[in-house]
């Protein structure tokens, strides 16, 4: 199922949902390297890493060339491969780099179909918090569950996932316009998103797809949405700005 738009309606402009999905863009068309081995060593450098975040330094040059994640750094008089490296802002910066465009058009969808209503119910600087917020939390049960792994973890999908969480437990009866094989069809958002988690659990472990970030990043959201109900159960009283009648 691919959820293409929400008929909740909004109240503001979803500024920061649009200025995520024009960052993650222009990073994937104008800062990353099109060439494999380029771009492989850009993600190295710059992606945030299991092994570096567990032994809090970046790889070495033997690290990367077995692949093997050896928290003994300088026994061998082993070099780190990007001594400036910032391990931990890493995490950030992964959250803004994808693997093709497939994955950042697919990214982007989701962000823009639900983050919209989320931004409007937290606001700007509340939206923007929890965003970066579910995505480190979510690389970080990636790491925790890989913690000997030297392959660079990337994508917004663990922060999406959050935002995907606080909608489910926000609007769960909100109509989602989904394709459904060649149909599109509105379906509630409970069970768009309901299946969307499940289909994470019945995911292979070795399928290259972080979906420790994904159930991690929505566990969070869904903590979050229901504080969010708790203290604000009442959505924005303004009119909405938006509207999609699927008929």
């Amino acid at each position: 199922m691919l959820p293409l738009r929400a008929d909740q309606p909004s109240s503001r402009f979803p500024v920061v949902t649009l200025a995520l999905v024009g960052a993650c863009t222009v990073a994937f068309l104008a800062w990353q390297p099109r060439q494999p081995v380029a771009e492989h060593e850009f993600f190295l450098e710059r992606a945030a890493i299991p092994c570096e975040l567990d032994q809090r330094s970046p790889l070495t040059v033997s690290e990367v060339a077995t692949g093997v994640c050896d928290p003994v750094v300088g026994g061998r008089g082993d070099a780190e491969l990007f001594p400036e490296k910032n391990v931990w802002g890493s995490v950030v910066v992964s959250l803004f780099l994808h693997g093709d465009l497939w994955h950042l058009v697919g990214n982007m969808l989701f962000l823009w179909v639900f983050g919209r209503n989320v931004e409007d119910r937290l606001g700007v600087f509340w939206f923007l918090g929890a965003y970066l917020g579910f995505g480190v939390v979510a690389e970080l049960a990636h790491v925790v569950l890989n913690l000997d792994s030297t392959v660079p973890v990337i994508g917004a999908s663990g922060a999406i996932a959050g935002i995907m969480g606080m909608y489910l437990v926000l609007w769960p009866r909100a109509r989602v316009l989904t394709l459904v094989v060649w149909l599109i069809v509105p379906i509630p958002a409970w069970l768009v998103l309901g299946a969307w988690i499940l289909l994470q659990f019945a995911t292979d472990p070795n399928s290259g797809i972080a979906y420790a970030a994904h159930i991690g990043g929505f566990a969070a959201g869904l903590l979050v949405g229901v504080f969010v109900r708790a203290v604000a159960p009442r959505a924005p009283a303004a009119g909405p700005v938006d509207r999609y009648p699927f008929g």
